[in-house]
C-alpha cells in the first residue's frame, strides 16, 4: 500500500445489482479509488465475474462474502476465493478459532479479514445477540480471538479503530466501513466517521459506497473523498 496514494486507501463497495452497473462504476471512479469490493449482492448476481472485472480495471478485489461456517468448510472456500487472486477476503470472527486457524492456513497471498461487529450493530441488538458489554468490547473479544488464530486484518468501525491498533499493534490491517464524507445520510448504519476522522483513529483501508454509490456524479463523489483523505494523510 502506498501511503501517499489516497486511492490506495479507499475500497469503493460495488453494491449493484448486475456486472454493467458494476463495470460503469468501476470505470468512472477508477481514477481516484484503487480496490473495489464485491459484497454478497454482486456476487450471488454474477459470480466470479464480478472479480474479473475489477482485475481488468487493474485495480484490487475486496471479496466481502463473511464466512462463517464448519472448519473444513472454511478452508475450502478461502482456498478457492484465494485461487481467483482477491487482495482481500472477509470472514466471520465469529466462525470460532477452529474454523480461522482453517481459513488462515488456506488464505495464500489473500490477507484475511476477521469481520468484528457490523456497524449496523449497538449495544441493544449485541446484547440481543447475546454479545454483552457494547461494541468496543465485543470488537476487542473476536479481533484477539481471532489474532490467535492467525489473521492480521479485521474489519471493524472507526469508532473502535483506534483501541484496537493501541491494542494489535502496527502489524493490525485495519478496515473499517460506515464512511461518510460530513453532513451525507448515514443510512442504516449505526457507528459511522468521515474520511479524515477514520485516517486519524489509524484506519488502513476505508470502505465507502452510497456516498459514491449514489451520488448524481460518482466521480466527483469518489474525488472528493480521496481530497480529504490526502488531506488526513498529509497531516
Amino acid at each position: 500500500m502506498d501511503d501517499n496514494d489516497p486511492g490506495s486507501r479507499i475500497a469503493l463497495a460495488l453494491d449493484v445489482p448486475d456486472l454493467e452497473a458494476a463495470k460503469k462504476l468501476i470505470e468512472e471512479t477508477r481514477e481516484h479509488v484503487g480496490t473495489f469490493k464485491v459484497g454478497l449482492e454482486l456476487y450471488t448476481a454474477v459470480g466470479p465475474a464480478a472479480v474479473e472485472a475489477v482485475h481488468a480495471a487493474g485495480a484490487k478485489c475486496f471479496l466481502d462474502l463473511k464466512l462463517h461456517d464448519i472448519p473444513a468448510t472454511m478452508g475450502r472456500s478461502v482456498a478457492q476465493a484465494a485461487s481467483m487472486g482477491v487482495a482481500y477476503l472477509t470472514v466471520h470472527a465469529v466462525a470460532g478459532p477452529s474454523s480461522l486457524r482453517q481459513a488462515s492456513d488456506n488464505a495464500g497471498s489473500t490477507r484475511l479479514l476477521g469481520v468484528t461487529v457490523l456497524t449496523s450493530l449497538d449495544a441493544a441488538e449485541l446484547e440481543a445477540i447475546g454479545l454483552s458489554g457494547g461494541p468496543r468490547n465485543a470488537v476487542d473479544r473476536l479481533a484477539r480471538l481471532a489474532w490467535d488464530a492467525g489473521l492480521r486484518g479485521f474489519v471493524t468501525s472507526a469508532h473502535e479503530c483506534a483501541a484496537l491498533r493501541a491494542a494489535l499493534g502496527e502489524e493490525a490491517f485495519l478496515v473499517t466501513p460506515g464512511i461518510r464524507p460530513a453532513g451525507s445520510d448515514v443510512g442504516d448504519q449505526k457507528r459511522v466517521m468521515t474520511p479524515a476522522d477514520a485516517i486519524g483513529a489509524g484506519a488502513d483501508l476505508l470502505v465507502v459506497g452510497r456516498p459514491i454509490r449514489d451520488a448524481s456524479d460518482p466521480a466527483e463523489a469518489a474525488a472528493n473523498i480521496a481530497r480529504q483523505v490526502q488531506l488526513a494523510l498529509a497531516q
